[in-house]
């Protein structure tokens, strides 16, 4: 692998010669664009304004643009005469847990290769020490014209080095989250959990890039004159908008069983809740049937009493009735002896 950086680790009086490599590549298949009238390939040519004539690239240098518009040439002896310790250097600064890093610092990815025999020793001291600690280290670098920020891991048996982002760098993510309150359910919850545990992990190394095998199939059916081959037909979205998320869920959780060969049970919606998650839920429901039985039965009491009454009060009547008959019996021969 060709070195883009030559320099040393200052770790406290050490020092250890290395190269710096890149440690990914690029596998994206890049396009030329072409005028679409005859295929001609249309490139972008560097032209000095004042002169209004193309320059190759070794006559090119840097410059700052001043707030009135006016040039100032810097050169790369203004650059290397810069009062900064990190110019051929990485320098740490501290070794930290790994998970203090947050990965929205991550940037491209290096190897630091030993240079030379006499780095082999100090270098695997900074690889032993690294593994024994389970840290990584924080350095500052400067590279292509400004100072980064670095961590320093073992990857197998190489120091590897991430380029971080300086933390004023990181945008607050409070825009992006949602404006409208949303309350999840514990069932939602626990389908959630069943849908990422039926999905499992996976081996990084079988996932691939399957746009661009697509990309290489359509590129090689049309050098060979062949018609490429048609896309699957895309599966039928609701719009975005999930109507049921219950449903969604479970629907989710049976696919994806299928997808690993298990058989798919209709039971999907009796879920089994996970051990750890309380039910703070379940005490209301009991109170609410607890509620629930006393109030029938102060109704059936209720009910009862309201009976009692009335029988009371057509007894009391039917009673009424039998005396006022009875007198009206006995007054009557009265009224005949009298008459």
């Amino acid at each position: 692998m060709r070195s883009i950086w030559n320099g040393a680790i200052s770790f406290g009086l050490v020092s250890i010669p290395i190269k710096l490599v890149n440690a990914t590549e690029n596998h994206s298949i890049s396009f030329r664009q072409i005028h679409l009238e005859d295929g001609g390939r249309i490139r972008y040519r560097k032209v000095c304004e004042l002169e209004d004539k193309e320059v190759t690239a070794a006559e090119i240098g840097k410059g700052y643009e001043d707030a009135d518009g006016s040039i100032i040439p810097i050169t790369e002896d203004d650059l290397a005469a810069l009062p900064i310790p990190t110019a051929k250097t990485i320098e740490i600064v501290a070794f930290v847990p790994a998970d203090r890093i947050d990965p929205l610092q991550m940037d491209t990815a290096y190897y630091l290769s030993a240079n030379g025999v006499p780095a082999a020793k100090p270098y695997t001291l900074l690889r032993e020490a690294l593994k024994r600690s389970k840290k990584v280290a924080i350095a500052k670098f400067a590279l292509r014209g400004r100072e980064r920020l670095g961590m320093l891991r073992v990857v197998d048996d190489v120091i590897a080095m991430h380029g971080l982002l300086w933390p004023d760098e990181i945008r607050a993510p409070d825009e992006a989250a949602p404006d409208t309150h949303v309350t999840v359910r514990d069932a939602e919850l626990d389908l959630a959990d069943a849908l990422m545990d039926t999905l499992g992990e996976v081996d990084m190394d079988s996932l691939h890039d399957d746009y661009r095998e697509a990309v290489e199939e359509m590129i090689t059916a049309k050098t060979s004159g062949e018609e490429p081959s048609e896309a699957p037909a895309a599966p039928a979205s609701g719009g975005g908008k999930v109507i049921d998320l219950m449903a969604a869920l479970e629907s989710s959780v049976r696919a994806a069983k299928e997808a690993r060969g298990e058989p798919a049970s209709d039971d999907v919606a009796e879920v089994t809740h996970l051990a750890g998650r309380t039910r703070k839920k379940a005490a209301p429901k009991k109170k609410a049937t607890a509620s629930k039985s006393a109030s029938a039965k102060s109704g059936s009491k209720s009910t009862a009493k309201k009976s009692t009454a009335k029988k009371t009060a057509a007894t009391k009547k039917t009673a009424s009735t039998k005396k006022s008959a009875s007198a009206k019996k006995t007054a009557s021969p009265r009224k005949r002896a009298s008459a």
